[in-house]
């Protein structure tokens, strides 16, 4: 039997950096169905709100206030994938454009909307780890694991 994780904050989770959610009734609707264990590797290390931050192309995370964060979501990540390993979790459905979550693509670290080809932190990590991952957007157009 597969075990879902799914990023929180599409389940309705007051997680993300702005303090507010990206709720998804059908993918809440599908997490609770199979008992999904709701993740959030950038709550793991920092409580929102907390200033935005994107993923840079020589592979640094930095905040819109000029901290580079990179260990800290590196750490997150790990985190997360811990307790996805000691939950059985076998496939994960994440936030795109996350920098923690982002399955195809992410934000290029220069704060204007400016998008790239790439992973988050989090979904590479667990990716390398043997869980199958997916965006939203994967799920909601029916292209699953």
């Amino acid at each position: 039997m597969e075990k879902y994780a799914v990023s929180a904050c599409l389940c309705g989770k007051n997680c993300r950096y702005d303090g507010g959610n990206k709720l998804d009734e059908t993918i809440a609707a599908f997490a609770r169905e199979q008992g999904a264990l709701l993740i959030c590797p950038e709550c793991m290390v920092m409580k929102p709100p907390h200033p935005p931050s994107e993923n840079t192309e020589d592979g640094r995370t930095v905040s819109k206030d000029g901290r580079d964060l990179t260990e800290l979501f590196r750490e997150g990540a790990r985190r997360t994938l811990e307790l996805c390993q000691k939950h059985g979790v076998t496939r994960a459905i994440l936030k795109e454009k996350s920098p923690s979550c982002g399955v195809h693509t992410i934000y290029d670290g220069t704060f204007t909307g400016t998008l790239r080809e790439g992973r988050g932190i989090a979904a590479a990590l667990l990716e390398e780890n043997g869980i199958e991952i997916i965006s939203e957007d994967d799920f909601l157009e029916g292209r699953i694991f």
